[in-house]
């Protein structure tokens, strides 16, 4: 990546975290040091350049290799747990920007569309985890893979991890093992294991 565009993604970054996802893009180019016009022959849009920071933080983090390698754990319920725990731990590490697109998504389009590509691919991989359970038999009975993945990335969403820590005081740490838990409960239907 030129070390521009790295500018320009950190500069946004941290102006979302600051100023909100309503961010102009003439103020992400004079973060930038860059004039508007680079800025857009970067990013054609406001909402490219958005995408282009949440995705830039994934890479940075190196999330998706991690929940692909959790998902590769021989055993489907100790997979999905896997996966379950790099995900929240991405959830306290995203937390800044991904509070402010949340909240901002229903009223703009650019937050909306960095939000849902992200989420589009979360939910990729919860559905990849609750078919691996389906298809082991680990899915309480009546609970189609779908709808169990539904379920585990909405139980674990960005929301209710900033409720169980932000409103409610949790440690990171205690919401990850509880969700782990519950999550695991609601779709199995054994008894949640006592967080270690």
């Amino acid at each position: 990546m030129s070390s521009t565009r790295s500018r320009i993604l950190e500069a946004a970054r941290r102006l979302i975290i600051e100023q909100g996802p309503r961010v102009l893009m003439a103020d992400v180019a004079r973060a930038a040091g860059i004039s508007r016009q680079a800025l857009y022959l970067h990013f054609g849009s406001r909402a490219s350049l958005l995408v282009a920071v949440v995705r830039d933080m994934d890479e940075q983090d190196g999330i998706r290799a991690r929940c692909e390698k959790a998902l590769t754990t021989e055993e489907p319920l100790e997979a999905f747990r896997a996966f379950l725990r790099v995900w929240l731990r991405y959830a306290a590490t995203i937390h800044p920007v991904a509070s402010v697109l949340l909240a901002s998504r229903r009223d703009d389009p650019d937050a909306a569309a960095a939000w849902k590509d992200r989420m589009d691919e979360l939910h990729s991989g919860f559905l990849a985890a609750a078919r691996r359970l389906g298809a082991a038999g680990r899915l309480r009975p009546g609970l189609a893979a779908d709808v169990a993945a539904d379920l585990a990335w909405a139980m674990t969403s960005v929301s209710v991890w900033e409720q169980l820590t932000a409103d409610r005081g949790m440690r990171a740490g205690d919401v990850e093992e509880h969700l782990i838990g519950a999550v695991t409960a609601a779709l199995t239907g054994d008894p949640p294991t006592r967080p270690s």
